[in-house]
């Protein structure tokens, strides 16, 4: 009978359970899923939900993103090279020659000076009897000229270093300037250096009515960027030198600029203000996109040859890389600081970018751009660079790429600028 029973399809069985004999009730034992159905009667009555939660079993290491190592990412900066002494105070901004041959740098104590990249010599001291908050050397490698930012006015400065004929033809451009017959209302002066500062080597000066914090180049040379710390529509003006004409492109202010930039290859001009940064296109003249840092003040801008990739550096030690083809928030915010970042910098035709911060160390980051517009950036920190001292919670001040070597320039709060290759 039991045999039958245990052949049959369970459905097709007259009873669901063998019958059991036992000698007494006493004898009798307790049901085997008794408590098993009491359990499940108290959860059906507080209504819960019957699942069973799976427990991933995860290697943290697997969570990591598989980075390539640094040693296969050469060529990067990694160890100092030349220390340039001289600067009395702190060392503000750096900016370089298209030929990568000489330096410019302006500092805290009313000085300008030239160096040569090669050897550390300083070739030029310019007394500018001020604080200069900002250089930049003509990208142009027909013309020798650097603007210099000081107090309330940007001198536009011939070195007169290198090739002969290059710095005598730009003095030749400038002296060509025909003034036009009418008087045109500007919102700055451009006033001619007098005999003995021409002697010095200024040629220009463009006398702004508040501070200037900073100068930019377009990459033609031909039109210069100022940035005035003024809370009015004219904090940003665009001013061309051929014509010694400004003009200010705003109507009215949108917050405090910090930064501008000029697009590398197309007709775009970048604000950074303390929490976005703006993009006009010049040619139409209209607002082309607006990108949040999600940081609390931007401190300094950089923008990649390609022009498609920019990065941000903020007060509040995070650096945000956008990706403008992907979206107006950042693609990756890096904090590899600990404390505020002064200066961001891409190298022109490397695959490299830096940050200088307070707590004076330099980070240089392999950022890697693929020309396949499915493919995210790479972005892998390869070197920690130290050597300056903190002196007054300052550090690194500026960073700046050599044009063609895998070579970065920091100068710092201590009153030395540095070389690492």
């Amino acid at each position: 009978q039991k045999l039958a029973w245990e052949r049959q399809e369970p459905a097709e069985r007259r009873l669901s359970v063998v019958p059991q004999r036992f000698r007494c009730l006493r004898a009798v034992p307790s049901y085997g899923r008794f408590i098993h159905e009491r359990f499940e009667r108290c959860l059906d009555l507080y209504l819960c939900p019957r699942q069973r939660k799976m427990r991933v079993n995860v290697d943290p290491e697997d969570l990591i993103p598989k980075l390539p190592k640094p040693r296969d990412l050469q060529p990067f900066p990694t160890t100092q090279a030349l220390v340039y002494r001289g600067h009395t105070s702190l060392v503000r901004c750096l900016s370089i020659s298209p030929s990568g041959q000489w330096l410019v740098s302006g500092s805290d104590d009313g000085s300008v000076r030239c160096w040569e990249v090669s050897t550390g010599r300083c070739l030029r001291t310019l007394p500018v009897g001020g604080v200069v908050k900002s250089v930049a050397w003509n990208p142009n490698p027909t013309l020798c000229l650097v603007a210099i930012a000081v107090e309330q006015s940007v001198l536009l400065v011939n070195p007169c270093l290198g090739d002969k004929l290059i710095y005598g033809a730009t003095d030749q451009l400038l002296e060509s300037y025909v003034p036009p017959e009418e008087e045109r209302v500007q919102p700055v002066r451009w006033v001619t250096a007098t005999t003995e500062e021409h002697s010095r080597g200024v040629r220009l000066v463009i006398q702004h009515s508040k501070a200037v914090k900073q100068v930019t180049w377009h990459g033609k040379g031909d039109y210069l960027a100022s940035v005035v710390a003024d809370n009015s529509n004219q904090q940003v003006l665009i001013h061309q030198s051929s014509k010694r004409w400004s003009q200010n492109p705003f109507r009215k202010s949108k917050g405090l600029v910090q930064s501008v930039l000029f697009h590398p290859v197309r007709p775009y001009f970048f604000v950074a203000t303390q929490r976005y940064v703006r993009i006009y296109n010049l040619l139409k003249q209209e607002l082309t996109k607006k990108l949040m840092a999600n940081c609390k003040w931007v401190s300094s801008m950089a923008i990649h040859p390609g022009g498609d990739n920019i990065i941000c550096g903020s007060y509040d030690s995070k650096l945000a890389w956008f990706d403008l083809d992907l979206s107006t928030r950042p693609y990756q915010m890096l904090r590899h600081h600990k404390k505020a970042l002064r200066s961001v910098a891409f190298h022109k035709h490397y695959p490299l970018f830096a940050s200088g911060s307070d707590d004076g160390t330099v980070i240089v980051c392999h950022g890697m751009v693929y020309n396949d517009l499915l493919q995210n950036p790479l972005l892998v920190p390869v070197k920690v660079l130290k050597g300056h001292v903190t002196t007054l919670d300052l550090g690194v001040l500026d960073v700046l790429f050599h044009p063609t070597q895998p070579w970065v320039f920091s100068s710092g709060a201590d009153g030395t600028i540095r070389l690492y290759t």
